[in-house]
């Protein structure tokens, strides 16, 4: 596990970490927040343990295993990343209710002016925050945010055990054909 400073935690919780996005992408990933690591290198799905780059290449969606620092070539698949809520946090249960709620309407706002086909939230706890849906499992969702239709995954943090890498590379799978990406 990376140390960090107390000078390089307090840089990686007030920085912005970019999405990477474009118009009309087959999927838009959305994670729940920046972890301290992905803050601290601006890759998304930073933090080693975390298995959404080995799952989003096992599922199909890259032709092979990507490093964080390679995010931007998800582009040239179609694929994109975002997330819940901007702000950086060493564990997700450090934000507020309203933070996942504004986050969602954020998020709203983002994939109409983006339109991508699937909108992916990675987590159900924090789909169900962001859209008030408790009822949510993983899976497709009956909602669509404008013709955008949404897909929750399960989380690929390392500290979800109730998922293994090849089960959730199943679901992955499951949303990559759904999604003809």
């Amino acid at each position: 596990m990376a140390r960090f400073t107390p000078e390089e935690l307090q840089a990686a919780r007030d920085r912005v970490v970019p999405d990477v996005v474009a118009e009309d992408l087959h999927v838009l990933f959305c994670g729940i927040n920046p972890g301290l690591m992905t803050a601290a290198t601006g890759h998304h799905f930073a933090r080693p343990g975390n298995r959404f780059w080995p799952v989003l290449h096992r599922s199909g969606f890259t032709p092979r295993l990507l490093k964080p620092s390679e995010q931007q070539e998800l582009l040239t698949y179609g694929l994109g990343i975002t997330n819940v809520v901007a702000r950086p946090s060493a564990r997700a249960d450090e934000l507020s209710a309203e933070e996942y709620r504004e986050g969602g309407r954020l998020l709203a706002a983002k994939v109409e002016r983006l339109r991508p086909r699937w909108l992916a939230v990675v987590g159900v706890t924090a789909y169900r925050a962001a859209f008030d849906d408790r009822a949510a499992r993983v899976g497709p969702q009956s909602r669509t945010i404008g013709d955008t239709r949404v897909w929750v995954l399960p989380n690929p943090s390392g500290l979800n055990a109730h998922w293994t890498a090849e089960t959730m590379a199943d679901e992955f799978g499951r949303l990559r054909e759904a999604a003809g990406a």
